[in-house]
Order: structure tokens, then sequence, then C-alpha cells
């Protein structure tokens, strides 16, 4: 079958051609370095499957062309479905596979490497001997031991997540309206109501859905309600943060350390190289600009154990569909319940 696989890189390719070829599948797997929106839609004509990733775009305009020029089945290679609008994607009879789990090993250990490097000025103290400075001035951080973590969103990222903040002698305080058995299971580890969470924990880190109801869930309201000094770490979604009330957080010294592997207006920025240009996005370039700010390209997902698992599910869902099989992974969205 014929697949037109969107937004990929060398490792896409490598990945899902080796899937390909290990599950004894024949698709015809047809790679565009460039984003599917409404403009690039046309390359995808006569392809029965279209594979997209996080930043593409398949609004309702995008999923009527697609499905005007035979397509039937868009498999995503991620979790996440908010680029997708699933509504018009029903009405049209589309079908939508995703990757609902990979490697939450990967997220989670990404996380705990933005907050010792926020802490620890890794960045900076890698830099500064490079220059030969060996000097400690401005390098001072804090033992994370006694430290208290809140998770927001303790489902497998979160929960391993936990894990191994426990491992560092860590308190844990979590918040998730559907609550973990796993996340129980630790020792110490508590559930709390959001308030609480944000005024006793010296590291908050996201890994809940994008929902309605988690849109811009640090805002203004709930930075002020955080302790004085804290770090906010983001490997979850982007929308999740409410990026100009984290600035004047940072600006106030509310919040003494942001570690994001996400941004809200990513999909014009990230997988792209912009080093000889001028990035537009003022709100962006103002957020990096301050020194207790790490950012990284959305690579939280980036391991071979994570890309082998992402490549061989796409896989497996394209050939169950084009089998008749059981779609294990469709996505099934109704109401206000869209996941982004």
């Amino acid at each position: 079958m014929k697949v037109a696989v969107f937004s990929t890189r060398s490792y896409d390719r490598q990945f899902l051609d080796l899937a390909n070829k290990e599950l004894n599948s024949s698709h015809e797997l047809e790679y565009f370095k460039t984003q599917l929106n409404p403009k690039t839609a046309s390359l995808a004509k006569d392809f029965p499957c279209v594979c997209i990733f996080v930043n593409d775009i398949a609004d309702a305009e995008t999923l009527k062309i697609l499905a005007a020029q035979g397509t039937k089945l868009i498999a995503l290679r991620c979790a996440g479905y908010n680029m997708i609008d699933m509504h018009v994607a029903n009405e049209l009879g589309l079908k939508v596979v995703r990757v609902p789990a990979y490697s939450p090993y990967a997220v989670a250990e990404h996380a705990v490497g933005l907050i010792l490097m926020l802490n620890r000025k890794l960045n900076k103290a890698y830099n500064r001997v490079r220059d030969d400075n060996f000097t400690l001035d401005g390098l001072l951080g804090f033992d994370l031991h006694e430290s208290t973590v809140g998770v927001i969103g303790t489902g497998k990222i979160g929960t391993i997540f936990a894990q191994i903040m426990k491992g560092f002698g860590c308190n844990l305080l979590g918040y998730d309206v559907y609550p973990s058995e796993q996340f129980k299971a630790i020792p110490g580890a508590k559930y709390v109501e959001l308030p609480e969470l944000l005024a006793n924990s010296d590291i908050i880190s996201l890994h809940c859905p994008l929902l309605p109801s988690t849109n811009h869930i640090i805002n203004e309201k709930t930075i002020e309600q955080m302790k004085k000094g804290m770090m906010l770490i983001n490997t979850s979604r982007g929308q999740l943060v409410d990026t100009r009330a984290v600035i004047e957080g940072i600006k106030s010294g509310k919040i003494a350390y942001v570690g994001l592997d996400v941004y809200e207006e990513e999909e014009e920025l990230f997988f792209q190289d912009y080093s000889d240009s001028i990035i537009k996005d003022d709100t962006f370039q103002l957020l990096q600009s301050f020194q207790n700010v790490v950012i990284t390209a959305h690579q939280a997902f980036f391991t071979r154990n994570a890309l082998t698992s992402i490549a061989q599910t796409t896989i497996t869902n394209i050939n169950s569909w084009q089998q008749g099989s059981e779609l294990t992974n469709e996505v099934k969205v109704s109401g206000k319940n869209q996941q982004k």
C-alpha cells in the first residue's frame, strides 16, 4: 500500500524502513520532508494512507483535500492528536490511528535531565571550562534530596518520572483527576489538590495530556500560587503553559528556573534549521534570552528505543487497517473530550 509520510527526517526513514522490513510488510513509503497542511496535501494524491507527526496540520481544510484525493487512513507517529480535527475526520469517514505509548522512560529521563542542567548550571559550566574559565561563581545549585517535586499528570510518564525523583530522595506530590495506583505505590508519594501542589513544590513537572481542562494550566493565577524560586519543567504539551505568564513569573522572581522541551507555538519552529535566519516569534526570543531558561526542541522522545517502538507500532497500525483487522490504536473522540 502507498503511504505518504510527512515531516520526515533521516531517522524517520531509517526506523520506518526497518520496521516495514522486519514486520514483513510491503508498503510503498513515500517520504516528504515538508509539513502536511492545506498547501501540501496535494502531495498525497492517490495515497490511501497518510502518516503524520506532531506539528503537521490536519485541520478541516486539509482533511477534506485528503479525503477527496482518496486517502482513507491517517497514521499518527505520536500519542497526541491535537493536530487533527477528529470530528471532521469522522464525518469524512477517515480512520485515525496513533502510537499511544512508545518509551515513557525517554520522556521521563529527559525531564530529569532538564532539572539537573538547570539546577547545577551544566550548560554554563561546560561552556565556561571550554573557555579555560574554571571559576565556580554563578554555578551554585541545591540538593535535590529532600526537595518537594510536584507531578501534574501521573500516567505512565509522570509515574516513571516520580520514581526517578524518589531515587534522588525527593518528596512527591501528585495531581491528577484520574489517580494512579502505580503513583500511590511509590513510598511517601501522595495526591493533593492543585493549589496545595503549587504552593509546596520546589519543582513542578508537567506530564498531563492537553485537554480543554488543562489548556494553560500554568497561567497567571496558578503561578501566583507557586512557591517563590520554584522550577518549572514541561516535556508534555506546549499549550499547557501560558508562555507570557511564565515570562512575567520569571521577571518577578516567582519562577527561578524553566526547562521546556515543548512550546505552544512550536509548529513554526521545531524540527527546522533557522540558524541562518531571523526568528520572528518575539515571545520565544524573549523566553530563550533568560539565563535561567533551558529549551530543547521537542527531543524528549528521541531515543533509539522510542523510535523503534514508534515505527513498529505505526507499521502495525497500517497493517491492521489494510488487513481489515481490529484497530486497537484507533482514535475515537466525542464531544469535548478531544485530546490535544
